[in-house]
């Protein structure tokens, strides 16, 4: 089979080395590698023909038009136009596939950003930080060219389109929470719109040509998407000692959208491990640790959630012992790659790209590609061992402290007491036990039901609820009703303080 080319075209100054680093990636991939070739000028012989022509002419035949574009605008020619946006226009008019990667930047040449203008209204265009956001982008880019022009008869999962599954079926509030927390933190170019549905999808890779819903539409925006996919749940289990074995301290079931059981396995974890308590400050904030640092718990469970085999019966497991954390996932490293590796800097292979790309973009993790290496810093610095495994399924093992290691001022089902200064809402001294914290940690920054919050700490009696974890967290000032007027309202929330949010418990 002869291999597609891809022309590759930015300001070759501003882009020197992520033409090269891009080049490296594509032509090192296993799968990358079999089907794709690259023309980068900077690598042909000394010609003849000028290098203008030389680019247009290469462009218009080659299959893939890759444009890079930033802060410059480049060269320009007696009619004021770059050699870049004359490559574009070049493989506009030849039909040449069309991908667009606009790096984030500070400043930009005025013709720059009058040609990202233009290119809007042709060609679904993302945005990058990173090499690794870049690798992920041009990754699912080119999966879908593959399947779209059947090079693969079956891309990656996320990738696949579904049979049956339309627009109808996904839900309108979860993706206006999407685009609206997108456009926040990374600058997601597409407002919310019942019109624009059709746009923002196909800007997350989530529609076919022929309008059919990719698998990743179902799993990020379903309204119910275990009807589709029975076994996208996630298991949380805390165990009374270090050995799998009944009784269950408590354990759920977590179901619905990726970021649902992201949100769910999360605060499962983190109402249930311990706090150290450090000094008070004279602002009255409290230095409280949680003894496995949240982003390392959040990025073990993102990685299970976004990497796993979805094509498995099994589910994402979350397991809390007495002495480790253990997550693991139906699913392999990608071809190539190591356990070893997962130590180092290493390239992003994600079994399903445009699910991480969705994940980045809501701002669940910091970057694309490092969600190992973060993992390890990040207990790294709290003095945390942490374990990869590959035996079935992949296992990340973080170790919790021993108790020789535990602080005497750690909090366990213990009162906490706080001083607060005299300008703060809440009472001069108060009394914060566990049980009111955990209340607070699983309300996070959203807003939350009752209901929700019991089915989170699996609490099944209301009463012993409302006495002993939702009364001593409005008393001690953590959280309050979005509705204080109304306090048995059915539509009443609970959500933290102004003050609480100070804490940051």
């Amino acid at each position: 089979m002869e291999k597609k080319k891809i022309f590759i075209s930015s300001v070759q100054s501003e882009f020197a080395d992520i033409r090269k680093r891009i080049a490296a990636y594509i032509r090192h991939d296993a799968l990358l590698s079999r089907y794709f070739e690259l023309f980068l000028f900077e690598e042909l012989p000394a010609q003849n023909q000028s290098a203008k022509q030389a680019y247009l002419d290469e462009v218009s035949k080659d299959d893939i038009y890759l444009l890079l574009m930033g802060e410059q605008y480049g060269y320009e020619d007696e009619q004021g136009i770059s050699p870049t946006e004359r490559e574009f226009d070049a493989a506009t008019s030849h039909h040449v596939y069309r991908i667009a990667a606009i790096k984030q930047v500070d400043k930009r040449h005025a013709k720059e950003q009058q040609f990202i203008n233009k290119i809007e209204q042709q060609v679904i265009r993302n945005t990058f930080n990173t090499i690794e956001e870049l690798k992920s982008i041009i990754y699912a880019s080119l999966i879908e060219y593959m399947t779209r022009y059947g090079l693969l008869a079956n891309g990656p999962f996320d990738s696949c389109a579904h049979p049956t599954a339309t627009i109808a079926d996904l839900d309108k509030d979860k993706i206006a929470w999407f685009v609206g927390i997108a456009r926040e933190r990374r600058q997601f170019p597409l407002a919310y719109s019942e019109e624009n549905l059709p746009q923002i999808l196909r800007s997350l890779h989530l529609l076919t040509d022929d309008n059919h819903l990719k698998n990743a539409a179902l799993l990020l925006f379903a309204r119910d998407t275990q009807e589709w996919f029975i076994t996208a749940t996630v298991k949380c289990a805390q165990f009374y000692g270090i050995e799998k074995r009944k009784p269950i301290l408590t354990q759920h079931i977590y179901s619905g959208t990726v970021f649902d059981v992201v949100d769910e396995a999360v605060a499962f974890v983190m109402s249930h491990i311990d706090v150290r308590v450090g000094e008070r400050t004279k602002s009255a904030q409290v230095d409280v640790t949680p003894e496995i640092p949240t982003q390392a718990v959040t990025e073990a469970i993102v990685n299970a959630v976004v990497h796993r085999d979805y094509t498995s019966n099994g589910s994402v497991q979350v397991e809390l012992y007495a002495n480790r954390l253990v997550v693991w996932n139906p699913g392999q490293l990608p071809h190539g790659l190591t356990i070893a590796q997962l130590a180092e800097e290493h390239d992003s292979m994600p079994h399903n790209p445009i699910l991480a790309h969705a994940v980045y973009m809501a701002g669940y993790i910091e970057q694309i590609g490092t969600g190992t290496t973060d993992v390890i810093e990040l207990c790294k610095h709290a003095g945390l061992k942490v374990e990869f495994s590959q035996d079935g399924n992949f296992t990340t093992t973080i170790y919790r402290p021993t108790p020789q290691d535990t602080p005497q001022d750690t909090m366990q089902d213990k009162s906490l007491n706080i001083n607060q200064e005299d300008d703060f809402t809440m009472q001069a001294t108060m009394q914060v036990t566990m049980q009111a914290v955990r209340v607070y940690r699983v309300v996070g920054d959203r807003e939350m039901s009752k209901q929700q919050i019991m089915k989170i700490l699996n609490i099944n009696n209301a009463d012993y609820f409302r006495l002993n974890y939702l009364q001593p967290a409005l008393a001690s000032g953590l959280i309050e009703m979005t509705i204080p007027d109304k306090p048995t309202s059915g539509n009443q929330k609970y959500r933290k303080t102004k003050k609480g949010k100070e804490l940051n418990l």
